[in-house]
């Protein structure tokens, strides 16, 4: 199994606009798939995606909200593969506007799940959902893909509702003798360069930084799995390619998230992206300022993506931040370098992807 084998297949991104849509399509380019965008705008300014549009074969304008016209370009495209990242992604934004979360991240979810039904070619379909879809009662050993889903916030409830509406569709349409396969993955706090997210820790840190500003900082002692936006999309790569020759993997979920065997939280992340700061001010906001409810724990237990995939990530920590911190030095240092930083990352995490992953799945 070699990332080679996406070569001129058709591959669909839904949410190619977004941080984590933009660096798998351009990895998947990169391999030589024919890469259609599918996105109803750019989500940010900056946005990464604004630097890498010559990778796309097509970028299409589509709200994943309307289900015909999205049927209608699936059909026409006839894609080998699907990977669905289009969703309104913010904790905070969920409470502002709790209907658009649940719009686009259940209704848009069934609309891309429907129209799967209509293609008469083979495809293989990765639907990524959150860690969050998972009910959080901040135990201290990680979820696994069996525990109850659902949160108390739209955005995470939303999540865990398209959990759901995948293992409908697929028991009630895509079990058995379908050209369809699916799978679900689950991953976040994935952190890395073109981030430009409101109310995320290393964007706000970075865009403080730039302007001599201070920032304020939520819950700094809170963890979260930290990992480089490039660890769970080798991981969705990966299981794309398995559920392409593994018929059992059909109708699954998966998590991809790091080594739990040290835990870091938010001021362990602004300690070690200010070193690659001149000058760095930040301002713990109190309790009473917090608008919103955000959990002070979460874990994910990734065995069965190790079992079944043999995945693991291949970032530490410090490498993890330094990815990171790299990217985003060079696009206020010197903007025009962004494109070859963003393929070097990949190409050098490729390496070591291979030589942790890939290689023994061969």
């Amino acid at each position: 199994m070699k990332l080679e084998d996406f070569r001129n297949k058709k591959i669909i991104v839904t949410g190619h606009t977004g941080f984590k849509g933009s660096w798998l399509s351009t990895w998947l380019s990169l391999v030589g798939a024919k890469v259609y965008g599918i996105s109803n705008n750019v989500p940010t300014q900056p946005s990464h995606f604004n630097f890498i549009k010559s990778f796309f074969e097509e970028d299409i304008e589509c709200d994943i909200r309307d289900a015909n016209s999205f049927k209608n370009y699936v059909s026409k495209i006839k894609p080998d593969y699907l990977f669905h990242l289009a969703a309104q992604s913010l904790v905070n934004f969920s409470y502002e506007d709790p209907r658009l979360t649940w719009e686009t991240n259940l209704i848009g979810t069934i609309n891309v799940l429907d129209s799967l039904r209509y293609i008469d070619n083979k495809c293989i379909a990765i639907f990524i959902t959150s860690d969050k879809c998972y009910d959080n009662v901040e135990w201290t050993w990680g979820y696994r893909e069996t525990d109850k889903l659902g949160g108390p916030d739209p955005y995470s409830a939303s999540k865990g509702a398209a959990e759901l509406a995948i293992s409908s569709y697929f028991r009630s349409y895509f079990k058995k003798d379908s050209n369809i396969r699916l799978a679900s993955a689950r991953a976040g706090n994935v952190i890395g360069g073109g981030d430009w997210s409101a109310n995320r820790l290393i964007p706000d840190c970075v865009k403080a930084w730039a302007n001599n500003e201070c920032v304020d900082l939520r819950n700094p002692f809170s963890t979260r799995p930290w990992q480089h936006v490039l660890e769970p999309i080798g991981g969705y790569m990966l299981l794309a390619l398995a559920l392409s020759e593994r018929k059992e993997l059909n109708g699954e979920s998966f998590n991809f998230g790091p080594n739990l065997e040290k835990n870091y939280n938010v001021m362990d992340v602004v300690n070690e992206i200010s070193k690659y700061w001149e000058k760095i001010e930040y301002n713990v906001e109190s309790k009473e300022k917090q608008l919103f409810y955000e959990s002070n724990l979460l874990k994910l237990n990734c065995d069965k993506a190790l079992h079944n995939l043999n995945w693991k990530s291949c970032l530490g920590f410090e490498e993890t931040i330094s990815f990171t911190a790299t990217w985003y030095k060079n696009f206020y240092d010197n903007p025009s370098r962004i494109v070859s930083i963003t393929t070097d990352q990949i190409n050098v995490y490729t390496e070591l992807f291979f030589k942790k992953v890939l290689s023994n799945n061969d």
